[in-house]
């Protein structure tokens, strides 16, 4: 009888606040930070620190979690989130769902960014390509070709019409989305530039890189309502001889740079969203704000930087007066009035630099190296504005940016390790778990994954929950073992063990007692007791060391047989030597890993024991004789733990590899590979009752996996694993290895959006087999007609597969299955022949009003790919030229149907408008007012000022 196995699948995953490897973002309304957590995007309370939902994908996608890449929030309720496989998923930040996947990437997403519509998204990847989506068509428009290396940063400007991407290729390029070309390239960096970002007004643009300056452009804008609009070039400068002779291509223009205090490379450049302040975050702790000037305040500075420049040359020249002897008083005092009248009349030449704009504020410094950082959207009542941090060591921290200082306003940090997940320990009766890392133990619920205890402590490398579960025991790095209350969350002693690290702890089992084992060839035997010690009021744990037993190499693994018989150590010279308990003499030595043994342990019933060891190799081994019953090649790096579901023979392994392995030791067979983890696993846990696991990873998470009452076989799960390789093999001969590599792209090339995927393989297959139905149905159907025009009394029987469809409504059914993003993609998977068969049925589904959008769709896609066949095939003749007469007639109706609604929308606004007691007026316009006005009143202040600084350098001089 073939036998059969429960399967295990992830619960649940805790532990990690935010990755290493992504940003955070602001939702649209301030209230909410996205922060990715490896596969998830949790949603934070900003005020509250809490998380509130979590965005999750669908554990149904084959393969496994991909880490998230990149995050950003469109300005509505909509987020965007890529990942390392290339795709990208829309949510719903209300309602926790997922939108749409929108597949595209060929390697990780590396920049998003929305318009200011929020209707276009533009993602960049590691594959060197852009592309611009359709949001609201859940659809990819096309795809921008040009970069050389990884696109690092992109950013909308010009009411989304036009967009400007940086590359690790050292280059900007500015693209016009409405031609699908690229406008301009700008050099001038060394080195590669990391981000970019445009204000708010879109004056300045600013870019940085690993130089040692951050280097501004002024961006020039075609028009606004048919006006062109003036740049800061355009206005300001007027000395600048070449403005004329200005290419009308060129968008960015060089403004200048500003030295930067920060010697390590720009990793993010951002405005916030008023454009008052610049923030630069850079690979390491610190963070530069910029206060940026409006004109009226550049100019006011522009100035008095020229009037101190003037003042100096006038101090040298009126120096050299008074050395002449050749004039008297009145002529020295006419020059000196005159060159003064140069001085305040000389505002036309005035030219404003980078320095008169951008003002350096203040610097933040973070207590761990900056990940990435993000602006509220919302501006503080008593600040400037807010801003969040991510740190590399699992860590939110927001700050409140004032004038003069900042502040740190909350710190997220209790839910989660900031470092390594070392160790992990469930008690006895599986209701806690213990996790230790280099400076923390923490008490979590496995079933919810909260954390209910946080206790620093040293470097902790293996722990034991003593029954009960009030207290805990933890091996630290330093060769101490620390005593822990798990009620009040306190360290209540910490007992110098070993002289060298403790890397394992063992319970004796149906005693009150432990072994240790440690860098300093020492085994330690240990009972604890609670009592209560001279001058202490309450009683607790403390341990007395009862046996020492001396090994000849560091001992690495200590595992205590089931019934207390004997005691297993593993050592650094690859051995594994088993002692009797009672009297320590030596019973077996396990000869045959070829590098050291980092885990092992033994069976509920005695008879076996599993090692695992840096060799990447587990072996089952007979406690009994010490045979070895197998070896088994397990993993594609080393073992790092290994342990034995209790009352059975089956094994799970953990190693760097990322994988839990689940085994028969009986049959030597791979039962179960399970992957989720992103980084190694270090360490293993698994219930008394064997019905889940706990893992725990140098990602920081722990992930809970249970066991499902979902039976499998070896067999079955033998040839999954074939048809996966089956598949992976297909995805890479999409591009094959030995087929000649494709060019470099032409500058600025566009290209179709999507990627070939097995979704769209499956769509293209269905819609040939639609159709192959289909035509079997038309000639069935034409058959019944001429039996019954022959006078043949027959009984039609249609197909029951087509569920009763017409041919034409069947096919097009085969449509609505195929996601939209999809759908280009399998209409270029479809040979000539089909191709053709399908254009007859778009004639009759023109009529549908609500399919216009879907015959246009696949016509255009079509007719560009079989475009020379369909001119040169007679039978396609009559079909284009039919649709030519009924599909330009449908579409024109479509369009003055929307027009109509529009412009009926827009007189609906007007008459509220005009109904409202609020004025309404332009903003920009209004803003503009005030400001002008403002700069006047400030140049008359400046220009009264520099008349009284004169007439007492007169008063003086006389």
């Amino acid at each position: 009888m073939v036998k059969s196995y429960l399967r295990y699948e992830p619960a649940s995953v805790f532990g990690v606040i935010v990755s290493v490897e992504s940003n955070i973002a602001y939702d649209s309304s301030g209230k909410y930070l996205l922060a990715p957590a490896l596969e998830k995007v949790g949603v934070w309370h900003v005020r509250q620190g809490v998380c509130t939902k979590t965005l999750t994908p669908s554990t149904s996608s084959s393969g496994p979690s991909l880490a998230v890449t990149y995050v950003v929030s469109s300005p509505s309720s909509l987020i965007a989130s890529g990942y390392a496989d290339g795709s990208i998923r829309i949510w719903d930040s209300d309602k926790g769902t997922s939108e749409t996947t929108l597949n595209g990437h060929k390697g990780a997403v590396s920049a998003l960014r929305y318009n200011k519509a929020g209707s276009l998204l533009a993602s960049g990847s590691k594959d060197n390509d852009i592309i611009i989506w359709d949001v609201v068509g859940e659809n990819g428009l096309f795809r921008l070709r040009g970069h050389r290396d990884q696109v690092t940063d992109i950013v909308f400007f010009d009411s989304g019409k036009k967009l400007v991407s940086s590359s690790k290729d050292k280059f900007l390029r500015v693209w016009d989305l409405d031609t699908q070309h690229c406008m301009q390239i700008v050099s001038g960096h060394h080195s590669e530039i990391w981000s970019l970002d445009i204000d708010l007004e879109e004056r300045y643009l600013v870019t940085g890189s690993a130089d040692l300056e951050l280097r501004f452009y002024t961006i020039k804008h075609d028009s606004v309502d048919g006006l062109p609009i003036p740049t800061v070039n355009e206005t300001e400068i007027v000395g600048d001889g070449d403005l004329s002779m200005q290419s009308k291509w060129e968008v960015l223009k060089y403004f200048g740079e500003i030295q930067r205090q920060s010697k390590d490379r720009v990793a993010t450049v951002r405005f916030n969203n008023s454009g008052n302040l610049l923030a630069c975050q850079v690979a390491g702790k610190t963070v530069e704000m910029y206060r940026v000037l409006d004109d009226s305040e550049a100019k006011r500075k522009a100035k008095r930087r020229l009037h101190r420049k003037k003042e100096k040359k006038h101090g040298k020249g009126s120096s050299e007066l008074t050395e002449r002897g050749g004039k008297n008083d009145e002529q020295n005092e006419g020059e000196h009035i005159s060159s003064m009248n140069h001085i305040t009349k000389e505002p036309n030449n005035l030219e404003i630099t980078v320095p008169d704009v951008f003002r350096h504020l203040h610097t933040i410094r973070a207590s761990k190296k900056i990940c990435s950082i993000s602006f509220c959207p919302t501006t503080p009542k008593k600040s400037l504005v807010t801003l969040a941090l991510s740190l590399n060591n699992n860590l939110l921290e927001i700050y409140s940016i004032e004038s003069n200082a900042d502040s740190k306003t909350l710190a997220i940090e209790l839910h989660g390790h900031r470092s390594d997940v070392r160790s992990v320990t469930l008690s006895s009766d599986n209701s806690l778990l213990m996790s230790t890392s280099h400076n923390a133990v923490k008490i979590w619920n496995p079933s919810t994954g909260s954390c209910l205890r946080t206790i620093d402590s040293g470097y902790g490398l293996c722990g034991l929950i003593v029954p009960h579960n009030k207290y805990a025991l933890v091996g630290t790095k330093g060769g101490s073992i620390e005593i822990i209350d798990i009620g009040s969350g306190t360290c209540l002693e910490v007992v110098e063990a070993h002289g060298g690290p403790v890397r394992s702890i063992a319970a004796i089992p149906n005693e009150n007692g432990f072994v240790t084992g440690s860098a300093d060839h020492d085994v330690k035997f240990w009972e604890y007791r609670i009592q209560q010690k001279s001058g202490q009021p309450t009683k607790h744990l403390t341990v007395t060391n009862v046996r020492t037993m001396k090994m000849n190499d560091d001992v690495l693994v200590v595992a205590v047989s089931p019934e207390a018989k004997y005691i297993a150590v593993a050592l650094l010279d690859c051995t594994v030597k088993i002692h009797f308990m009672d009297s320590l003499k030596k019973f077996l030595s396990l000869y045959g890993h070829k590098l050291p043994v980092l885990c092992m342990d033994i069976s509920s019933d005695g008879d076996l024991i599993v090692t695992g060891s840096a060799d990447k190799n587990i072996k089952i081994w007979g406690l009994d004789f010490g045979d070895c019953h197998k070896s088994i090649f397990a993993h594609a790096d080393s073992v790092m733990a290994v342990q034995f579901v209790p009352r059975t023979h089956y094994v799970f392994s953990v190693g760097k590899d990322r994988l839990v392995k689940y085994w028969d030791a009986d049959k030597f067979e791979l039962l179960l590979t399970l992957e989720g983890h992103h980084a190694h696993v270090w360490c293993l846990a698994v219930s008394n009752r064997g019905d889940f696991i706990v893992t725990g990873s140098h990602d920081r998470s722990i992930r809970r996996w249970d066991r499902t009452e979902e039976p499998f076989f070896i067999e079955e799960e033998k040839e999954k694993r074939l048809s996966e390789m089956f598949e992976s093999d297909l995805d890479s001969a999409f591009e094959n290895k030995y087929a000649p590599k494709e060019e470099l792209p032409e500058e600025g090339a566009v290209a179709v959006a999507g990627k070939k995927t097995q979704e769209t393989l499956t769509a293209a297959d269905l819609i040939i087999e639609h159709l192959d139905r289909a035509e079997d149905e038309l000639k069935h159907i034409a058959e019944h007609q001429e039996q019954k025009n022959n006078g043949e009394v027959t009984v039609f029987q249609p197909n029951i597969r087509m569920n009763g469809l017409s041919p034409s409504d069947y096919v097009l059914s085969a449509f609505s299955n195929v996601h939209s993003n999809d759908l280009e993609q399998a209409l270029l998977a479809l040979p000539f022949s089909d191709a053709l068969k399908l254009m007859p049925y778009m004639k009759e589904w023109v009529s549908y009003f609500d399919k216009v959008e879907l015959v246009c769709r696949v016509g255009t896609v079509l007719l560009q790919t079989h475009y020379n066949q369909l001119v040169t095939t007679p039978a396609a003749r009559p079909l284009l030229t039919a649709l030519e007469d009924t599909l330009y007639d449908r579409v024109k109706e479509w369009k003055d149907t929307f027009g109509f609604n529009l412009a009926a929308m827009d007189h609906l606004q007007q008459l509220m408008a005009s109904r409202s007691d609020a004025l309404f007026r332009d903003a920009r316009s209004k803003l503009l007012e005030i400001r002008s006005e403002h700069s006047k009143r400030l140049e008359g202040r400046s220009d009264n000022r520099e008349e009284k600084q004169r007439k007492k350098k007169q008063k003086k001089s006389t």
